[in-house]
């Protein structure tokens, strides 16, 4: 598994998810129940990861819709 994108916005985490999926690619995202450790204050990122064989077609796909780590 490779990360693709660390993020702490929950809707930046489901466009790319989407964008991926939609191209087939199956992405899984990481570190999502952190929350109960931090106390749901969201200040923790999530990673989203896809295959190594993905990583390559799937940072293109997110640099072509412009979405970026923060």
């Amino acid at each position: 598994m490779k990360e693709l994108l660390r993020t702490t916005d929950p809707v930046k985490l489901a466009l790319a998810t989407a964008l991926l999926e939609g191209e087939g690619i199956t992405a899984f995202q990481m570190d999502v129940h952190m929350s109960v450790l931090e106390g749901s204050l969201g200040i923790l990122p999530r990673r989203l990861m896809v295959a190594e064989r993905d990583a390559f077609m799937a940072r293109a796909i997110l640099a072509d819709n412009r979405i970026g780590s923060d």
